[in-house]
């Protein structure tokens, strides 16, 4: 139990290393844009993987240690409700309030969407890569 414990916890380590990184090269190279742009899609995309990550590992089911540090530690790096909720403050004080609105709406109904999205997407690619094996084996 232990082992597993500490390779879940060593793949999340470094899966939310990657994932931060990434966000926080993504942050700089929108930052000029004035509009949280790298946050929508941030959380757009991490979303859309995770749904993708989810379909696909229902079908193909891997070990704990790699869905954990994709998931948790790769998604949840990327992803940032905090900075979500600090931009909706930010726009509405600083800008107007029907551009904290589109934020928020973008933000959350767009997340939805993209993780059905990738999720429907995972399973009919790990439907089709089981089928493959299943040919050649």
């Amino acid at each position: 139990m232990k082992h597993h414990f500490w390779k879940n916890i060593g793949a999340i380590a470094i899966g939310s290393a990657i994932g931060t990184s990434l966000r926080y090269y993504l942050n700089l190279y929108t930052l000029a844009t004035g509009y949280p742009i790298g946050t929508i899609i941030e959380n757009l995309g991490g979303s859309l993987l995770l749904g993708f990550l989810t379909g696909w590992f229902i079908i193909k089911v891997p070990r704990e240690w790699l869905k954990a540090g994709l998931g948790v530690g790769l998604c949840g790096g990327f992803t940032t409700m905090s900075t979500l909720a600090s931009d909706s403050v930010y726009l509405f004080l600083e800008h107007t309030w029907w551009l904290s609105v589109v934020y928020i709406l973008l933000s959350i109904f767009g997340g939805i969407v993209c993780a059905l999205a990738g999720y429907i997407v995972g399973q009919k690619a790990g439907k089709r890569q089981a089928s493959r094996e299943v040919e050649q084996g």
